[in-house]
């Protein structure tokens, strides 16, 4: 079981390691899904934790199809994150018709040779989930996929989700349940999906505010649900 946590800065970062969190996924900006952080942090990030982290590199809100420029500056913003080291990526790109965007994905794949990647929640754009979760498994670097199965919240697409979890077994990427989860619907929604690797955003926050820092207690309960939840199925 993997639980990875949003934070946006070192001092949220630790607090989240305190309650926990096997990895964390460093942004800006949670109102709009999460932007790229100021990379000038990125040695305090990697001081401020024994965990993995992997940041956020879009540009702006909105949606996921790029122009060239906007893409040049991903590709600067990854190769920065090559260079400081210990850190990998998040991401996602896809075309006007709603499919992986597999040219600028290479580029930006390119940009940083020998890191990991997280295909983030643009995935839940695409008109065909199965089909984006194919093209993706071509890319050795794409280790993760952030998905809701297509839904606003994860919950309710546990269907798609445990679908997506069979269809993926064995094979990178592997996928990353997130959005709306909470600790009040974690469990349930672990036993419709299956899903072993679980992402959360405000939950992991006092009272569940984006804005509210995080609360290491909240974190520690999300991983004892997981922990007993995975105990039961052994």
């Amino acid at each position: 079981m993997l639980l990875e946590v949003i934070a946006c800065t070192p001092e949220e970062a630790a607090a989240a390691e305190r309650g926990g969190a096997d990895r964390i996924e460093w942004i800006t900006d949670p109102s709009v899904g999460g932007v790229t952080p100021d990379l000038s942090l990125a040695e305090q990030m990697r001081r401020a934790v024994s965990v993995p982290i992997r940041v956020m590199v879009r540009p702006r809100g909105g949606g996921f199809v790029y122009a060239e420029d906007e893409l040049e500056q991903m590709r600067r913003d990854i190769r920065r994150i090559a260079a400081a080291g210990g850190l990998d990526v998040v991401t996602g790109v896809l075309t006007p018709e709603g499919t992986v965007d597999q040219s600028a994905l290479a580029g930006l794949l390119n940009a940083g040779p020998g890191l990991a990647f997280t295909f983030h929640r643009a995935f839940d754009e695409a008109g065909d989930l199965p089909r984006a979760l194919d093209e993706l498994s071509v890319h050795p670097q794409v280790t993760d996929v952030l998905t809701s199965g297509g839904a606003p919240a994860a919950p309710e697409g546990a269907a798609v989700l445990a679908e997506l979890l069979r269809r993926s077994a064995g094979r990178p990427p592997r996928i990353l349940a997130g959005a709306g989860l909470t600790a009040e619907n974690l469990r349930p929604f672990l036993d419709a999906a299956g899903a072993d690797r679980i992402h959360i955003g405000s939950a992991a926050r006092i009272g569940g505010a984006s804005s509210a820092p995080i609360d290491p207690a909240r974190v520690r309960e999300i991983r004892g649900i997981i922990a007993d939840w995975s105990a039961a199925r052994q």
